[in-house]
């Protein structure tokens, strides 16, 4: 079984490899695998994760300097590009020489090598250099949360194991639930019988019996190299009281030292980009759920781009009667016949009679087998309301979480009803309007010889009353922390700026404050509380000039969200808060969010969609000089289209766009256009036709022609048909359109967690998403192209 098909989870699983819970992580995003596939996926991390001792020796091979480099024990000779390609590869695997480094180092080289040799006949030659429309892609959708933070910190312990002397070893990491221990490579251990760990180390300053005699342990992974031997450990049991005391004593330690923020990064990445994309998407996507046996239309996810095909279904009453063309009947086949794709095309147009509006559709599958394709073709595309229909469909994994949770403390799971609700969908649907006007003589050009009267059989049945449930897409920042009503004065300083008031509201991590005279306040921006009133009854604890984070403000600047400015240190007013709550939660009254189930809904609704696009998103970002694509947006599995572009390409993740932009493609069809409107604007699109041209050892080579390229029928029919006799014919929608300002508040907590450990890698993302100018998606049409020549059909 070959994992080519896998390369996006492997990529997503790398910088967690390392991590004392990878095994959880794992699980979780394997959850839909056969077990053979998780086994081969699992073998080849741990592949990678090997330690290494192959020598890199580039003198020779390169015409740069090369300079000694020491690793694990290894002496090589790198060059600069090596070098980098080395410092990009170590933190994977937590600065160690693994087999996944060497590989890396090694295919570094052979790009630059290659780009090195292309330059030259580039110069020779003066053609394109081709590595330019190379991009990169962000996994999209399939996002994994902690429950428990991870510290990178070492303590000695004390370790025992029946028939074993007592012997010691270093923690590398250490939570309440697990723990990574590195031992002496001569130390022997039984992995199959439990292991006492004595975490003395951890209460040096107070006595705990429990830790003195020792935590048990499960072995789940042991690890060798040629100095130590790296051990996982999973805690056995389930004692509170034990959960409670490691939780403290891990809680006054963690702020010496910091979290690895990976997890965090890798989701907040695939989010920003997620909220460039969804305002502008396209499609209605529908959810499925199974009634007495019948699949029926239960909810719909609305925004300002799926508009058109809302308004569309809707008649004279603006009764909507999508649920008429989708009937019982038809999702069914659409379900039970996943693999016959004329099921999910569908062809549509109405009629105007005596004040109403009849609505008339059709699938392929339904057509051919009535043999009135030609009839429905011929006749409905004269019709100003014609329109076609795909449908892209995938079945909902209720293994994984519904909720997009990232941060430990936040609860993995939304309000019991909204889980029930969500639980209830059992498919996404996503339809998409895939109508092109400027092509309907092509359909008109069908010759029928049938009676009208037969498309009667093609009539909707009016629907009056409609129970689909329709939501709004949720863009709005995504809320983890319950609020409760809670009011106490409240002094807030930003500079020579003073203000009071008075708390409306408050969650363990902010508060919303009204301030008794208007301030003009910088925001967003750093200031500082004091809780004067509340001072009296916190004992030694200082609630006094206490940095929070101005977040929004509302009503003229008289009321401000805070959120605590998280460091290395404890946060006095978050503990203190969290205390308050936590002793006060039965005269406290929690606030519900405005619509807030409705709210939880969508969210979940939202991620159920982002888990697998019918098209493959991509992302336009400003340069120094001019913009090129900056990634793709994917998911785990892999899709046609992206699968198309990642031949030729060295780097797993990499796609090579060259011949969708090559030749002045991307100034012109992508640039141009994209400068020229404003994210208010519906997406454009334009055709692309794509000859899919096998070689030997497997390699592949793409031509494309833009359908305005093809001025004439004939010619079009014969490039369709030189792509079908060469390989394979495809055809893509390309959407184009601006995209706007970066929503960073969408991320703000996953934001504030990233900077309080690693600056650098906040703003490295800010920066990112704030150069995104343009957001498209590229479409697979193939199915729909073909149909629109009726001398395909008769060559079958």
């Amino acid at each position: 079984m070959s994992l080519d098909n896998h390369n996006a989870l492997i990529e997503q699983l790398k910088p967690l490899l390392m991590e004392p819970d990878f095994q959880e992580i794992f699980t979780q995003l394997t959850a839909d695998e056969s077990n053979s596939t998780r086994f081969l996926i699992k073998m080849e991390l741990n592949r990678l994760a090997g330690i290494c001792t192959r020598i890199i020796d580039m003198r020779g091979k390169s015409e740069l300097e090369c300079q000694e480099i020491s690793l694990g024990g290894v002496t090589h000779f790198l060059d600069e590009p090596a070098q980098n390609a080395l410092l990009q590869a170590l933190p994977l695997y937590r600065n160690k020489y693994t087999l996944g480094v060497y590989e890396h180092v090694i295919k570094a080289h052979k790009k630059y090598l290659y780009k090195q040799q292309f330059l030259q006949s580039k110069a020779q030659s003066g053609t394109q250099d081709v590595n330019e429309f190379v991009v990169p892609a962000v996994v999209l959708g399939n996002y994994f949360s902690r429950t428990e933070e991870r510290m990178n910190y070492s303590i000695k312990v004390r370790m025992l194991q029946q028939g074993i002397s007592e012997f010691s070893g270093t923690t590398l990491d250490l939570s309440v639930s697990g723990a990574r221990i590195k031992l002496d490579v001569n130390q022997v251990i039984d992995t199959d019988r439990p292991l006492i760990v004595k975490l003395s180390a951890l209460n040096e300053d107070e006595y705990f019996e429990e830790l003195q005699l020792g935590v048990e342990y499960k072995v789940v992974d042991l690890q060798h190299n040629s100095k130590d031997t790296i051990i996982r450990l999973k805690r056995l049991g389930n004692a509170e009281s034990l959960d409670k005391l490691i939780h403290e004593l891990i809680d006054s330690y963690k702020y010496r030292y910091k979290l690895d923020v990976n997890d965090v990064f890798v989701t907040a990445t695939g989010l920003g980009f997620e909220r460039h994309y969804l305002p502008l998407f396209k499609h209605l996507p529908l959810y499925l759920t199974l009634e007495q046996q019948q699949y029926q239309i239960s909810h719909e996810l609305l925004n300002v781009g799926n508009a058109e095909i809302q308004s569309f279904f809707k008649d004279e009453h603006a009764n909507c009667q999508l649920s008429a063309m989708l009937t019982e009947v038809r999702l069914s086949k659409i379900v039970n016949q996943a693999e016959d794709p004329n099921h999910r095309l569908f062809f549509c147009f109405t009629h105007n009679a005596n004040g109403r509006v009849h609505f008339y559709s059709a699938s392929l599958a339904e057509l051919i087998q009535t043999q009135t394709q030609a009839l429905f073709f011929g006749f409905g595309a004269k019709k100003d309301s014609w329109r076609v229909f795909k449908l892209n469909l995938h079945q909902i994994d209720h293994q994984q979480h519904y909720k997009s949770s990232t941060l430990q403390g936040d609860d993995p799971l939304y309000s019991a009803d909204t889980e029930q609700e969500l639980k209830q969908m059992t498919h996404v649907l996503q339809l998409q309007d895939v109508t092109n006007p400027s092509i309907k003589e092509h359909y008109q050009a069908w010759v029928y010889y049938n009676d009208v009267n037969d498309l009667k059989a093609f009539a909707q049945a009016k629907v009056k009353n409609n129970s689909v449930k329709r939501l709004s897409m949720p863009f709005s920042e995504r809320r983890h922390e319950a609020r409760y009503s809670f009011k106490s004065s409240v002094d807030i300083s930003q500079g020579d700026k003073k203000a009071s008031g008075i708390s409306c509201d408050i969650s363990s991590r902010g508060l919303q404050i009204k301030l008794d005279d208007k301030i003009d306040f910088t925001c967003p921006a750093a200031v500082q509380l004091s809780f004067p009133k509340l001072q009296t009854i916190a004992g030694n604890v200082q609630l006094d000039q206490l940095n929070y984070q101005l977040v929004q403000t509302r009503y003229q600047g008289t009321h401000l969200h805070l959120s605590a400015i998280l460091g290395h240190t404890p946060h006095v007013g978050v503990e203190f808060m969290n205390k308050l709550i936590a002793q006060n939660k039965g005269k406290l009254t929690q606030l519900s969010e405005p619509n807030g189930a409705l709210k939880e809904l969508s969210d979940g609704m939202k991620n159920l969609l982002t888990r697998q696009f019918a098209g493959v998103p991509f992302f336009i970002e400003k340069t120094s000089k001019s913009a090129k694509i900056a990634c793709l947006g994917i998911g785990t599995k892999v899709d046609d289209i992206s699968h198309l572009f990642a031949a030729g390409t060295e780097n797993t993740l990499q796609y090579n766009l060259g011949p969708l932009l090559e030749n002045g493609q991307f100034k012109q069809h992508y640039l141009e256009p994209c400068k020229k409107m404003k994210h208010q604007h519906r997406l454009n699109f334009f055709e692309v036709f794509i000859q899919v041209k096998h070689h030997a050892r497997g390699s592949i080579s793409l031509t494309t022609r833009h359908l305005d390229e093809l001025i004439s029928k004939e010619a079009q029919l014969q490039f369709i048909r030189g792509g079908q006799k060469a390989g394979k014919f495809t055809a893509l929608r390309i959407y184009i359109g601006a995209a706007e300002k970066s929503d960073l508040s969408y991320i703000r907590r996953e934001l504030e967690y990233i900077t309080s450990q690693a600056k650098h890698k906040a703003h490295q993302l800010e920066e990112r998403l704030n150069s995104i100018i343009g957001v498209g998606e590229l479409l697979d049409v193939t199915q729909e192209v073909l149909c629109r020549y009726p001398e395909l059909t008769i060559e079958q």
